[in-house]
């Protein structure tokens, strides 16, 4: 695919649409344009697969806004018409394309309506009644008012769909909508135009292509062969000590005079907390900007939060992977991964929030010592190759390690709903951990659990099977924990009243009795690993001894006449191609069970 650039003026599109992209400042179109907008107004079905921030969203509405202004000149749009309609995974991402759809239309007399989540029902029918022409959805809302009866009637008013988009298709497969995508696909009528846009391919969107596309033609837009992020992004990793993460990051914010970051964290729970910690450690260390906080448990309040981020002028976002897909942000200059994702698609996916539409950006990942051979892995697995990036040491030499440590641990001892919230967070982390993908990498038995917990502050060590056979002894318990009170007085005085009956009974109220004892997520796994091979040795086993009866049977029948049968022969093949099958993982144990005759 060839990376030259043309200009919208080579496209034979209406005045008014050219008028409505000039306004927008895009004055080349990008690779994807290029190539998928003439194949969608030749009335073509495509399936793009493009790297993020590529710029799919023109690449789209641009052949659906020309398709409409076509018809239009013969027939006009009705009001409660649908010609046109965007399902996105996410409402960020459903919002982001309606704004910029909305930008196209200040002169386009055609209407348009917003359908996610989280909205009144009640308020979207009314909406589809009186502007309707193109809908931007999320799959969850769209389903349930297709399938709505009595006072809306959707499928009728999508039977002149002129053009349907599937946006980021692959995080609409992976986030569970494939059920959803298959009821509004049969409530549409099957003489449109698809296009389906993502930034990977995988096995399920194969199959979405086969079922919601005819005849497409595939296109594949890599703005470089030897990797697979923007060709504009410079990517960086930083080795931190044990538990210097924070430090190093805080200390990147302050060289680095980041504008506009988004910090990755692993866990919801992970968000809540710096997010109440960091302006205080922010203000110690005399750096500027505000933090803002998005996870996905926010529901409602993530827009707000992103427009509120959007437009300040100095500010770091703490997110997890919600954020990872796109969502553009103007003028963020860095990502930053306090940890790995928890699969390595993901990382392309965090690292392509900057450097979007062709222009510059930055991404840093902190990384452990024992952690260095994911530089390795991310690059032979997604192409995206890291460059060192070395600290400076002036955050040690004038104290801020100490600093940090004792403003956490004092901010904690004033509220013990914090220390609560240290502790969520700490342990949530280290189970995020322990799911990792790359588990031979990046294993819980090699973090430097107590380092962590003091990076967090923590005033004492969960009670975690993960710290069995680990010294920690180098962790501060100088602190009497039933001293540390809540600020909310209702919690403080249930608190109280259940550590009187705790002192004269031993039990703790509400504690559940004969619990079992936890078990690590890591020996989980592991065991689970291992009952399942010795099932398939058993199986095994029992294969053989019934190859071994079948030989001996086959001695004693000799002398009747030669051979096995047929039949054993074939029922022997049988077991062991199922066990092969097993093996290759095309079947479940329990299939292979049954086939085989085992309870």
């Amino acid at each position: 695919m060839s990376n030259t650039r043309k200009t919208w003026e080579s496209l034979t599109i209406s005045p008014q649409l050219q008028d409505a992209i000039a306004k927008l400042n895009f004055p080349t179109m990008t690779p994807v344009q290029t190539a998928t907008i003439p194949l969608l107004l030749n009335m073509k079905d495509v399936a793009a697969e493009a790297v993020t921030g590529s710029g799919k969203t023109l690449a789209f509405l641009v052949p659906m806004l020309e398709m409409m202004l076509r018809r239009q000149e013969t027939q006009a749009w009705r009001v409660d018409e649908v010609g046109g309609m965007i399902i996105s995974p996410t409402r960020e991402l459903a919002m982001q394309t309606y704004d910029v759809l909305q930008g196209l239309l200040t002169d386009i007399k055609l209407s348009s309506v917003l359908i996610v989540g989280g909205n009144s029902v009640d308020e979207d029918v009314r909406m589809l009644r009186k502007h309707a022409n193109i809908i931007v959805a999320t799959p969850g809302r769209l389903e349930d008012l297709m399938t709505r009866k009595g006072d809306l009637n959707l499928p009728f008013k999508v039977k002149s769909l002129e053009f349907l988009v599937l946006d980021e298709a692959d995080r609409l497969l992976s986030l569970g909508f494939q059920t959803s995508l298959d009821t509004i696909l049969s409530y549409l009528p099957r003489q449109r135009r698809t296009g389906l846009f993502s930034a990977t391919q995988t096995k399920e969107v194969q199959a979405l292509i086969r079922a919601g596309l005819r005849n497409p033609v595939l296109v594949a837009v890599k703005e470089k062969a030897a990797q697979s992020t923007p060709i504009q992004l410079e990517n960086y990793y930083i080795l931190a000590e044990n538990d210097g993460k924070l430090r190093s990051m805080l200390q990147f914010i302050r060289e680095h005079e980041v504008k506009k970051g988004m910090i990755f964290l692993p866990t919801c729970a992970c968000v809540d907390y710096w997010h109440d910690v960091l302006p205080n450690l922010m203000k110690v260390l005399k750096i500027d900007g505000e933090i803002l906080a998005v996870h996905g448990k926010m529901k409602l309040k993530r827009s707000k939060v992103l427009q509120k981020f959007r437009e300040a002028e100095r500010a770091v976002l703490l997110c997890t992977d919600v954020m990872a897909r796109g969502i553009d942000i103007p003028e963020m200059d860095w990502v930053l991964q306090w940890d790995p994702p928890s699969n390595a698609e993901a990382f392309v996916h965090r690292v392509g929030r900057t450097a979007r539409q062709g222009e510059k950006g930055s991404a840093v990942i902190f990384l452990l010592e024992h952690e260095e051979a994911y530089v390795t892995f991310i690059e032979k697995n997604q192409r995206v190759r890291l460059e060192k990036l070395e600290m400076q040491k002036e955050i040690e030499e004038d104290g801020v390690k100490d600093k940090i440590f004792t403003t956490l641990r004092s901010l904690q001892k004033k509220d013990r709903a914090l220390m609560d919230k240290a502790i969520k967070a700490f342990v949530s982390h280290v189970r995020a951990y322990s799911k990792q993908e790359c588990s031979l990498l990046l294993r819980v038995k090699d973090l430097p659990l107590v380092d962590m917990a003091i990076t967090y502050g923590l005033l004492q060590l969960p009670k975690m099977p993960e710290f069995k056979n680990i010294d920690t002894s180098t962790f501060p318990t100088d602190l009497d924990i039933n001293t540390i009170q809540y600020k909310d007085k209702q919690r403080e005085a249930a608190r109280l009243a259940k550590l009187e009956i705790y002192e004269k009974t031993g039990t703790w109220p509400g504690a559940k009795k004969h619990q079992k004892a936890t078990i690590a997520w890591s020996k989980t796994k592991e065991d689970k690993e291992s009952r399942k091979e010795r099932k398939t040795k058993r199986k095994l086993k029992k294969a053989k001894q019934r190859e071994e009866n079948l030989n001996n049977q086959n001695g004693k029948l000799n002398k009747k006449r030669k051979g096995i049968s047929d039949e054993d022969y074939a029922e022997l093949a049988k077991d062991v191609a199922l066990l092969k099958k097993l093996k290759r993982k095309k079947i479940t144990d329990a299939d292979c069970d049954r086939e085989m005759g085992i309870d």
